[in-house]
């Protein structure tokens, strides 16, 4: 994405949010399809009811986990940035007992608010593809005396 940065001190007074006006000669921005991908993923993963974004392969995730990696902002993510538009493919997993049609809306305007916010780009679509939903795995039931057995042995 490239564009014209705005002149400093330039534009409105009003309490709205000023618009930048492109001035020739001053330079050029340019927003990476990985940078957008990042804020919507951020975006993405604070909307109660998303487990995790990506494919939600459960042995990936052990294998990411064991090895100590940090959590990539932009996994399950993908954005086609154009000049002044840009359009966000994400996959997600859903924890189990979230309406997944509710969970994918509010997915999709946070992605919204926070990349036409924060990047400053139409976005013009957001496509969200629910993967797999988490199940947590039973609660063992603890019994009177099982904790002392187990100390003895």
């Amino acid at each position: 994405m490239e564009y014209q940065n705005p002149q400093p001190g330039q534009g409105s007074h009003s309490a709205a949010a000023p618009v930048p006006v492109p001035v020739p000669g001053l330079g050029r921005t340019v927003i990476s399809e990985t940078a957008v991908a990042k804020v919507a993923g951020i975006a993405a993963r604070a909307v109660p009811g998303v487990h995790s974004l990506g494919s939600g392969s459960r042995a990936l995730g052990a294998i990411r986990d064991a090895v100590g990696s940090s959590t990539d902002h932009a996994a399950g993510v993908h954005a086609e940035v154009g000049e002044t538009q840009v359009a966000v493919d994400i996959s997600l997993v859903a924890s189990y007992g979230t309406p997944l049609h509710a969970l994918a809306n509010q997915v999709r305007a946070a992605v919204y608010r926070a990349v036409e916010e924060l990047v400053g780009l139409q976005v013009i679509e957001v496509n969200v593809e629910v993967t797999d939903v988490f199940v947590p795995p039973p609660v063992k039931p603890t019994t009177p005396g099982t904790a002392d057995r187990e100390a003895l042995l």
